[in-house]
């Protein structure tokens, strides 16, 4: 099993153009580096997935967000299709900033499955994490949206979260990978949420809005490699 350490562009001003791709590019060097350990995932804006996705060789892109609708007359609409044929592995979906009802949630991780796209749901709760946990998705993220992008991680302000998402989602769901969103800033953070049981972090503003994203990427993933030591 490898860790996760995905990385969510939001709409930063760094989010497209030449600052994604150098944040990107930057990020797929630590994927190289920590590959046999770790998987990078890059999610970028709609607009920027099949630039990203053909300037990397060792990290997986996702798509930020996909709807729930077929091929057809659904305009401003982002497909589950169009992602892919961009060159997008995978999506998240559910994000609090992009939330969904469960069983729009569904329909899309049915036509992820015929596709071959893998998939992230965000969760903001425990008992969401434990539903979103039946409808077997690759991973899940848990983030309670009152801590996201304030800098304090959930995995130390309100590790309960953490450790009952792990309990409730194992006992229904032993496959799904875990990951701990919210408030992750600093390796420190990172490690926090690897040893409260989970497989890896989301991270957005930490990575997006520093001086030197790729130098945070790296701490980050050091952090994980230590923590398994």
């Amino acid at each position: 099993m490898k860790y996760v350490l995905a990385i969510n562009f939001k709409t930063y001003k760094t989010s497209y153009g030449s600052s994604a791709l150098k944040i990107a590019r930057d990020a797929d060097e630590v994927a190289k580096e920590y590959g046999d350990l770790i998987e990078v995932i890059l999610l970028p804006p709609v607009t920027e997935i099949l630039r990203i996705a053909g300037s990397v060789t060792h990290s997986n892109v996702f798509a930020q967000h996909v709807d729930p609708v077929d091929e057809g007359p659904y305009t401003g609409h982002v497909t589950v299709e169009m992602v892919k044929e961009a060159g997008a592995s995978g999506v998240m979906i559910n994000h609090s900033e992009r939330r969904i009802r469960l069983d729009e949630i569904s329909v899309i991780l049915g036509r992820t499955r015929k596709l071959g796209l893998r998939t992230l749901v965000c969760a903001d709760t425990p008992e969401v994490a434990a539903a979103v946990s039946t409808l077997t998705p690759d991973m899940l993220a848990i983030e309670p949206p009152e801590l996201i992008g304030t800098g304090i991680p959930v995995s130390k302000a309100r590790p309960e979260v953490v450790t009952g998402t792990v309990s409730r989602v194992r006992n229904l769901n032993r496959e799904v990978l875990i990951l701990t969103g919210a408030g992750i800033t600093t390796g420190d953070d990172v490690a926090a949420a690897i040893k409260l049981g989970t497989q890896g972090v989301l991270v957005a503003s930490a990575v997006m809005k520093a001086e030197d994203p790729g130098g945070v990427v790296r701490e980050m993933a050091e952090s994980i490699t230590r923590t398994l030591v």
